[in-house]
């Protein structure tokens, strides 16, 4: 009788995650966001707290001012960012959400809230909140002296 090996926990969490996005990313472009690049997410989340400058997206997300200006570019041109000047300096851009990209954020959100619901109806709300708790603890525990924060991998 051969016994099916289990997976690493990392390795679990890694294809737990990449399931999620893969089912993410249908419905989004179902809704007709099928030209959100990999970072996009990470980009909506840092813009929603308010505009940034691309100096301040890059050092956010762990990237290089080039790398992060390649991104934004993208996001410019599919109408999720817009640059304005800055007020009190001219030569700095400020970075903004769209409405496009704030609708793509909201669609988003009821997805995530959908995604939950469905986990707690085949698994149980028991083990759907002790799963949810048990994330948040791992997060928690990744942050005590690091700077761990929403930034593409």
């Amino acid at each position: 009788m051969s016994r099916k090996k289990s997976l690493d926990f990392g390795v679990l969490l890694n294809l737990a995650f990449g399931a999620f996005k893969v089912r993410l990313h249908a419905h989004l472009g179902a809704k007709g966001f099928d030209d959100l690049g990999p970072s996009f997410g990470y980009v909506f989340r840092l813009l929603a707290e308010g505009p940034s400058s691309l100096r301040e997206v890059a050092e956010q997300l762990g990237m290089s001012a080039p790398g992060a200006l390649k991104i934004i570019d993208d996001m410019v041109a599919k109408d999720y960012v817009q640059r304005s000047a800055d007020a009190q300096d001219g030569r700095i851009k400020r970075l903004t959400l769209t409405p496009r990209a704030q609708k793509a954020m909201a669609l988003a959100a009821a997805f995530h809230a959908q995604f939950e619901r469905e986990v707690a109806a085949r698994v149980g709300n028991p083990q759907a909140a002790a799963l949810r708790a048990v994330l948040e603890d791992i997060v928690a525990q990744g942050q005590q002296g690091e700077a761990i924060g929403l930034r593409p991998m």
